[in-house]
């Protein structure tokens, strides 16, 4: 069996509550999928000193990202007993409160889903060249830095 194809995991803007929902409804067609693990990545209003996080513009390299998380994506197919997994991520503006990171993982079993959920969203965090800009209230920016 060949290389899986590369998905395109980037969603320009915020990922919306309906395109993650017609995600989960689309895999009750799917009877061998017994747990789905899900992430939701939501940016947060923080504050960074005297100010508050309004949005977060993010950007990536992303020829070497796209590979990057699809070495991610192959591996945990090959670690796990995964049925299917879905990766989006925003690029672009997305305002405190909206939905910037969907990882959605199934399998037979749930051991499999939430175990390799919780790795690749370590993986993502650690390994994947994608920025975020903090966009303030005041509408000063700063690079975030991740934690």
């Amino acid at each position: 069996m060949g290389e899986k194809k590369k998905h395109n995991v980037f969603k320009e803007g915020p990922i919306s509550p309906i395109f993650i929902s017609d995600s989960i409804a689309s895999h009750s067609k799917k009877q061998n999928i017994g747990a789905h693990a899900i992430f939701l990545g939501q940016v947060r209003n923080d504050a960074v000193g005297e100010k508050v996080v309004a949005a977060i513009e993010y950007t990536c390299y992303r020829e070497m990202a796209e590979e990057k998380l699809h070495e991610i994506r192959e591996a945990a197919f090959a670690k796990y007993d995964l049925v299917c997994m879905h990766i989006y991520h925003s690029l672009g503006m997305v305002k405190a409160g909206e939905i910037c990171l969907f990882v959605f993982v199934s399998s037979k079993h749930r051991k499999a889903s939430f175990d390799a959920c919780e790795e690749l969203m370590e993986q993502i965090k650690k390994e994947v060249p994608i920025w975020g800009k903090e966009i303030f209230a005041d509408e000063s920016q700063s690079w975030k830095v991740n934690t």
